[in-house]
């Protein structure tokens, strides 16, 4: 491999490591989420990645429901944590939406199982737990993380599902050459 080639390769990796669009808000409901998700499912075209992260209960289904709702995707979006993915089939014409759940999954070899490639090109794959394990579908990805406060009034854990109550802090990143110059949302009002 020569020089050339090498700092070619160097280049590329480091634009992917680095953000190229970022936003960073707060979502106060259930139903901000989903508009969010709404929001996001409007700058989304088939190829594109999406990984969520976050604690049980931060909103990464109920996210997603609010980017199938803008897909305009038949059924009713779930978590696909025992079936591990769904495909939920565009009423539009547009994207499919492949729902994936990584949360069982420890591998690449594992989430290579899944064949994800295979409808990455015609489809938004959307992929919770997804941190670490697959990034590397495509060379371009949207990364999603959403925090929420924890604890109860002892300190003790808190996994209570999203209900809309308290305030989820929502970080959005594009990599890649596909989301620069993307502007995200920044607001849900």
């Amino acid at each position: 491999m020569s020089g050339a080639h090498r700092a070619e390769q160097a280049e590329q990796a480091a634009r992917r490591a680095a953000p190229t669009a970022r936003a960073q808000l707060v979502v106060p409901t259930a139903e901000a989420m989903r508009v969010l998700g709404a929001r996001l499912a409007l700058l989304l075209r088939a190829g594109d990645l999406a990984v969520l992260t976050g604690d049980l209960g931060a909103g990464k289904t109920t996210l997603t429901q609010g980017m199938g709702t803008g897909l305009g995707v038949r059924e009713m979006i779930t978590s696909p944590t025992f079936v591990i993915a769904r495909v939920h089939p565009s009423l539009v014409g547009g994207p499919d939406l492949v729902h994936v759940d990584a949360y069982r999954l420890g591998t690449l070899a594992e989430v290579d199982d899944l064949d994800l490639d295979a409808s990455l090109d015609r489809s938004v794959t959307v992929v919770e737990w997804g941190k670490g394990l697959v990034e590397d579908l495509a060379p371009d990805r949207l990364e999603v993380l959403i925090r929420r406060p924890r604890g109860d009034a002892d300190g003790g854990a808190d996994v209570a599902p999203f209900d809309g109550d308290e305030n989820r802090y929502v970080s959005i990143c594009g990599y890649g050459a596909r989301w620069e110059g993307v502007s995200l949302p920044t607001s849900v009002a």
